[in-house]
């Protein structure tokens, strides 16, 4: 349960630390005294969206901090979960809005994310404000709040589960057969390319090599003589002044005295190696030029050869080894495509037997929701009738067709509020206090169900007076005896009946409004429950009457305990 709230520098909340009872703790105060930035800061420390306008003005940042004990093994099972200790049954959980947009979340002491805060506090706290009537507005909201009542959930996940995968099975078919409809003409151009390179019968790097080769042929002749004339002047057979003779006698001339000088020897080992290193190279230049093809039918068929690659490669706009490439990924794409035929008949399959294992799933579950049905029925009629709407007749008009996420099931809750009536949708005929109460009268045997162990009800009596908020504060206190009711009301009826009341009002301090919570006790709670009745400055008459509606009840509540 929520042991204590602390607010600092949150919109008109300086400073606030506000201990609340286990059972039903009750917040009063004029309108406008902050009580809606209660429930803001109660959201923040929740993980729920804020923005930076809520931290209080000329402040760095608004810090919100909620103490928590008790906990509930549903709690305990989702701190186990997200690996959060919590030995000392016990749960610090706090917020930090800086005014320049920032935001920090920590629980007990450590540093951790916003929606680490929002999936714990899905467990903690279950929030109900005005605006949650309108989801009794929405019929597409109402199998959702029927699911919530069932409180099992097997066949809906089972089902759910089945139908994504359904899902997923129908978009990759649907994506294959798309493009085996467009694949048609990819084929043959794929199967065209593949045919014409493998006539060519074109290899990689060949058009490289064709291309070298041309050069050479077609300077083949001048080539041939530019070898023959170096290897003429290295080593040139009759010649007497050929390199390598010029050489030979260089080191001959040196040898005489290679033993008077060190660098004399060196010289000669230099010029012998030269000597043998050009002869080498005549011989080089004289096997090239042997070994040259001057025949000119080389120089046709390579040019014929060049011109069959390149013609092929203009209507592809590629070079030859793209070609090659392109033959590659050619084949491997038309092979995908045979397996991609293969998949289609095996989706085709296997979409076929998972429609029918969804559409037997969702048979299932929407033969579990018509048996939960009735019994919802009952329950919110009965606790319709305890609050003041006795001749009330809910039910749930219930159809069914295509499958979807959902089911297959459609369900819109009708009503009639008058006897003789004819049950019709919610949004023309309820008002708002009858809304508030079917909310109310949801909430109780939606509690029943879930593990929630705190509810906060936000001016949940609107619209509604008299005896009937006097049944809503019933109501509220015989929740309150399982779980922890925290409620925002205008209402004296239901003020009367709390454990804890705390006043929320504004106060100018120091030139400055501040907005106070302040836990009453008896004298307060008088004087507040007498305001409520009839305005400020109450007269004795409904001080009194205030006094003996707080002790009536205080003494009805005391005698419920002893039951």
């Amino acid at each position: 349960m929520l042991a204590e709230l602390e607010i600092e520098n949150l919109a008109v909340i300086a400073h606030a630390r506000i201990p609340f009872s286990p059972q039903l703790n009750v917040f009063t105060g004029e309108t406008g005294a902050g009580k809606s930035i209660l429930i803001h800061g109660i959201h923040a420390v929740l993980g729920q969206r804020v923005t930076r306008d809520i931290v209080r003005t000329g402040c760095k940042k608004a810090v919100v901090t909620a103490l928590f004990t008790h906990l509930d093994p549903v709690v305990c099972a989702r701190l186990d979960a997200l690996s959060i200790p919590h030995e000392e049954d016990e749960l610090l959980l706090s917020r930090e809005i800086a005014a320049d947009g920032g935001s920090a979340a920590r629980i007990n002491g450590h540093t951790t994310t916003v929606s680490v805060l929002r999936e714990i506090g899905e467990v903690l706290i279950n929030i109900h404000g005005q605006h949650d009537n309108q989801v009794l507005l929405a019929p597409e909201c109402h199998l959702e709040i029927l699911d919530a009542f069932g409180g099992d959930d097997t066949l809906l996940q089972a089902y759910q589960k089945t139908f994504r995968t359904l899902q997923q099975t129908a978009k990759r078919l649907n994506h294959l057969v798309k493009l085996e409809q467009e694949k048609s003409n990819r084929r043959q151009q794929m199967q065209e390319l593949a045919e014409q390179v493998e006539q060519l019968g074109l290899e990689a790097g060949e058009e490289e090599a064709l291309e070298e080769e041309l050069t050479i042929l077609q300077h083949a002749e001048s080539i041939a003589d530019a070898l023959q004339n170096a290897a003429d002047a290295l080593d040139g057979g009759d010649a007497e002044a050929t390199a390598v003779l010029l050489t030979d006698a260089a080191g001959d001339e040196l040898a005489t005295y290679a033993d008077l000088r060190t660098d004399f020897s060196v010289l000669t080992e230099r010029l012998a190696t030269a000597g043998i290193e050009l002869a080498d190279i005549a011989a080089e230049c004289r096997s090239l030029r042997n070994h040259m093809d001057l025949d000119p039918r080389r120089y046709e068929l390579v040019q014929k050869r060049l011109q069959e690659i390149r013609r092929l490669g203009k209507e592809y706009q590629c070079t030859g080894d793209m070609l090659v490439e392109r033959k590659e990924q050619a084949l491997q794409e038309l092979e995908q495509m045979q397996s991609d035929s293969a998949e289609i008949a095996a989706l085709r399959q296997e979409k076929a037997r998972l429609l029918e294992e969804v559409s037997q799933k969702a048979k299932a579950l929407s033969e579990y929701r018509m048996q939960t049905l009735d019994r919802f029925i009952q329950e919110v009629t009965a606790q319709l009738a305890f609050l003041n709407m006795p001749n009330v007749v809910l039910v749930g008009k219930h159809t069914t067709g295509k499958l979807t996420i959902h089911g297959m099931d459609t369900l819109e809750f009708l009503i009639s509020a008058n006897q003789g009536e004819e049950p019709r949708p919610l949004a023309k005929i309820a008002s708002g206090g009858e809304l508030s109460r079917i909310m109310l009268a949801l909430k109780c045997v939606i509690a029943d169900r879930d593990q929630i162990p705190t509810l906060i009800f936000d001016e949940i009596d609107t619209g509604v007076s008299g005896k009937a908020a006097q049944k809503i504060g019933m109501k509220l206190q015989e929740v309150s005896r399982f779980r922890q009711v925290l409620c925002v009301t205008h209402l004296s009826q239901i003020a009367v009946m709390a454990d804890q009341h705390l006043m929320i009002e504004k106060q100018l301090i120091e030139n400055r409004t501040e907005t106070q919570v302040v836990p009453l006790e008896e004298e307060g709670r008088i004087y507040e429950i007498a305001r409520i009745m009839g305005g400020e400055n109450p007269s004795a008459l409904l001080l009194q009457t205030a006094k003996e509606e707080l002790e009536r009840w205080q003494n009805q509540k005391a005698g419920n305990t002893a039951t």
